[in-house]
């Protein structure tokens, strides 16, 4: 029952949220498009649900993460040129600057997952109980109705901007977050299929930096949409600003930093050269270690 309610509730909060805050974004079928891209997220991780549930594998569930983005992104952009005719440079981009982050990400988590035998141990449990593991999809569909939602309001507008000084400063940010977020996997990815590290923890490249430059990259990258998106932005559709705070608060407090660093200490917690990784490098921020 508990699993269902969060079903009910995770699925209203994103319809209500894409409702208001898309309150400005062109209409197809009477329908505002951004409570639109929020039906197709839902609709998409219930789909992919039930083969998963059936199969009792968690083996696509990354990978429907990146369909649901290019789903939404992919209608948003078909509904400005529906209702406008044209679409404007800065929603070609923010399009451009989701597919392109949700295909890297999406790509370098299916070949992680497949690495591992397709299986992953967050669904060790719950992809054995339907319910739980309905609530756990439905949350995938928040996930990008929330973290997306700046680039989707921009997208859909109904009262484009020029290009000016946001746009450029929240380009950059974002090139300069996902190249972050890209060197950090593809260091550690590297790091681990080397047999001489087996079993070691990673403190070289951005790793020497930070504990964890990927999240860095993450939050950073999300931050430039919502800085492109800036001058668009009216009245409610201001709920924006929930892009970059959602993706900082799940990834330092519900299922990135607090996870990962819990099990480090389990694994490494007595190794001294380990204990003088963790008191000198920052835990976030990449900044030169202290020694």
């Amino acid at each position: 029952m508990k699993s269902i309610l969060v079903v009910i509730f995770v699925s209203l909060f994103s319809l209500a949220f894409a409702f208001y805050a898309g309150v400005h974004s062109v209409e197809i079928f009477g329908v505002n498009a951004f409570l639109i891209c929020a039906v197709i997220a839902l609709l998409v991780n219930w789909i992919a649900f039930v083969p998963s549930a059936i199969a009792q594998s968690d083996k696509y569930y990354d990978s429907f993460g990146a369909i649901t983005y290019l789903s939404t992104t992919g209608f948003a952009v078909w509904a400005v040129l529906e209702a406008r005719g044209e679409i404007d440079t800065r929603a070609i981009v923010l399009a451009a600057m989701v597919a392109l982050w949700c295909i890297r990400l999406g790509t370098f988590l299916y070949i992680r997952i497949k690495a591992k035998g397709g299986t992953d141990s967050r669904f060790e449990k719950i992809k054995k109980k339907p319910t739980r593991f309905l609530a756990a999809w439905t949350l995938q569909a928040l996930w990008v109705v929330l973290t997306a939602s700046a680039a989707l309001i921009a997208i859909t507008t109904t009262d484009p901007k020029p290009i000016g000084v946001f746009f450029w400063i929240g380009l950059v940010i974002w090139v300069a977050g996902i190249t972050i977020e890209a060197v950090a996997d593809a260091q550690k990815s590297k790091f681990k299929s080397d047999p001489d590290n087996k079993g070691d923890f990673i403190d070289v490249g951005l790793w020497k930096w930070s504990r964890h430059p990927n999240y860095f990259g993450e939050i950073t990258l999300w931050t430039g949409v919502l800085i492109i998106a800036i001058p668009v932005l009216q009245g409610l559709s201001w709920l924006a600003v929930i892009s970059p705070l959602f993706v900082t608060l799940l990834l330092t407090k519900i299922s990135g930093i607090n996870l990962q660093e819990e099990q480090a200490q389990e694994r490494w917690g007595d190794d001294p050269e380990y204990q003088k990784y963790r008191e000198n490098t920052p835990v976030l921020v990449p900044m030169p270690p202290k020694s």
